[in-house]
């Protein structure tokens, strides 16, 4: 049924008692003589909010959330009510509930490839989900706690790469009619996340396609989603697809998990991600914050009498001359071949004759400003005295001292290390876009630009710069071509995330000989927190280069490595007592 006066009551905002709920709730569907609906999702539980006799009895439930799980009680229509039960411990979530009508879907008018959707089966679809959640900063599933589906639990799908079988989103449905007997015969969908990644086209609006007509067939009427109110880029898609907003409520508990929901803008809400990691660890600890010029990234921690100013990762524990030593690579390169370190040969950039020597000799070199970060200026696999030339008047705006330096091939590793110990690690891959056989490189490098941006607030993108058409140029296409679809294309060279990179952890299997590598580097760099730059034929193997070090390295870009709590315990280690209480 499309629409009922219940219904339409509740999207014009008339939304009925707790009696009148259960009253048309046993009316149609005999609620009544059931127990109230819990729902398992595997990070915790649905609570069907109409299908409680009163609001104490939802309140309580609510309270009775385990350590480590989000409990969501939804459809609650006087959240007044459950709220005043225990208002130190319950709030208000501050997310918007949008239905779509099935009777107003559109099926798509565009097909999409490269991917297939289907559902989650077995361990290792969960560990890809889970990867996949925790990259977004959300709950992972414990499947062994779900609901199990003939008693109504929910069904999660995921879409799987065609080429390389890589999870790249994924999505929970939940069919009402089996979960509680709904009346209205509905649906909802929940933890859609989509690989920020992954360059297929559409994948999320694929995901919600295909629960749209998977409850369809199943003679459903609706489907109800769950957005925060500021997520513009969410709602665009919803709103694209047909969702319209539906006056009804959700009551969460407060716990660590949903602190930034009912704290409100903390003082670092203004800060980057680089720096927002640290700074919310140390909130969590009790540590005092002072954000002194969010635009810069620095900040103040106050804690037992210590004070440490931080612009994030850099703090006043690294000397000035061990952030010399990184940001000139000269520098860097001397430091770490009198250490006995492997490293590229190098050479300021001088008149032609020179560098054309130097390229001779080696056949491919890089070029890169002496002074430069996130990639500016850096120009890599140049094997023409032209192709040089150009890339050295290209790095010259960010310094006008030049390096040249031999090439090799590989991947391009980051390791970090937090106080002489190697905390994380992460093959880095340069921004590559995947053809459709429809639109254009240039417009499969804008999409990714913006999925990029969208999943690191703004930090990552493919910039259409004059190193991207060279890269395009190499490759014979340029931003008007049209790619076959399934065709991958590498539009960078370097593989920094600022110029639209993206991580592959690899700490869990780091060569011993890499790590103790890094940490000898570090120590001859005499710096307590710095992110190394190889290239690497394997993370697995030991052989490797260095090639930079990075004295302000970004800790948020290796998450869920515990990269903010071992930087914290660097800074204020007897807060490591706080953060390891009951």
């Amino acid at each position: 049924m499309r629409s009922s006066a219940f219904n339409q009551r509740l999207l014009r905002g008339q939304a009925p008692s707790y009696e009148r709920l259960q009253a048309r709730f046993a009316e149609e569907g005999g609620a009544d003589t059931r127990p109230p609906r819990v729902v398992h999702c595997g990070w915790g539980r649905l609570l069907i909010g109409h299908t409680f006799p009163d609001a104490a009895e939802l309140a309580r439930q609510l309270l009775t959330e385990r350590p480590g799980e989000r409990d969501i009680a939804l459809y609650v229509a006087a959240p007044q009510l459950v709220l005043a039960q225990a208002p130190q411990q319950l709030f208000l979530d501050p997310s918007d509930t949008l239905r779509l009508w099935f009777s107003d879907y559109r099926p798509a008018q565009r097909v999409f490839r490269g991917y297939r959707i289907r559902r989650a089966q077995n361990e290792q679809d969960w560990q890809a989900i889970n990867t996949l959640y925790q990259m977004r900063g959300m709950l992972p599933i414990d499947p062994a706690r779900l609901t199990p589906r003939h008693e109504g639990g929910p069904v999660y799908w995921l879409a799987e790469d065609e080429d390389s079988g890589a999870v790249i989103g994924s999505v929970m449905g939940l069919n009402h009619h089996k979960a509680y007997q709904d009346p209205e015969n509905g649906s909802s969908l929940w933890c859609l996340a989509v690989d920020p990644r992954c360059s297929r086209p559409g994948v999320g609006e694929v995901l919600v396609r295909h629960l749209i007509e998977h409850f369809m067939s199943r003679g459903l009427s609706y489907l109800d989603l769950s957005v925060l109110h500021d997520n513009h880029q969410a709602k665009g898609l919803y709103a694209k697809l047909g969702f319209r907003e539906l006056q009804t409520f959700m009551v969460k508990r407060k716990n660590g998990i949903n602190e930034n929901l009912f704290l409100g803008p903390g003082p670092g809400a203004e800060l980057n991600p680089y720096a927002r990691i640290i700074v919310d660890e140390a909130r969590r600890r009790g540590i005092e914050v002072q954000v002194d010029d969010a635009e810069a990234g620095l900040f103040t921690l106050n804690h037992g009498g210590r004070r440490i100013r931080c612009r994030e990762s850099l703090c006043d524990l690294t000397s000035a001359v061990s952030m010399t030593l990184c940001q000139d690579k000269r520098l860097t390169h001397r430091t770490l071949a009198r250490a006995g370190l492997s490293l590229p040969a190098q050479r300021l950039a001088g008149n032609a004759e020179e560098n054309a020597a130097f390229l001779a000799e080696h056949q491919r070199v890089v070029v890169k400003p002496v002074d430069g970060e996130q990639g500016q200026g850096v120009s890599v696999d140049l094997s023409t005295p032209a192709e040089v030339q150009a890339a050295i008047e290209r790095a010259q705006p960010f310094d006008n001292r030049v390096l040249l330096e031999s090439f090799h091939e590989g991947y391009d590793l980051r390791i970090l290390v937090i106080g002489y110990e190697v905390v994380a690690a992460a093959i880095r891959r340069p921004a590559e876009v995947v053809g459709d056989g429809r639109h254009s490189i240039g417009d499969l490098i804008d999409a990714q630009s913006r999925r990029r941006q969208a999943a690191t607030d703004g930090e990552s993108r493919i910039p259409k710069d004059a190193e991207t058409l060279r890269t395009l140029h190499a490759a014979g296409v340029d931003y008007d071509s049209v790619l076959p679809a399934g065709t991958r294309l590498a539009v960078r060279k370097t593989a920094n995330l600022h110029t639209g990179g993206c991580l592959e952890d690899v700490t869990a299997i780091l060569h011993p000989v890499l790590a103790d590598a890094a940490i000898k580097a570090a120590r001859a760099l005499d710096i307590p927190v710095v992110g190394l730059d190889l290239l690497v034929p394997a993370a697995d193997q030991p052989e490797h280069v260095f090639i930079e070090a990075n004295e302000r390295a970004g800790l948020a870009n290796h998450e869920p490595q515990p990269t903010a709590e071992r930087f914290i315990d660097l800074l204020f280690p007897l807060s490591q007592e706080i953060n390891q209480g009951p």
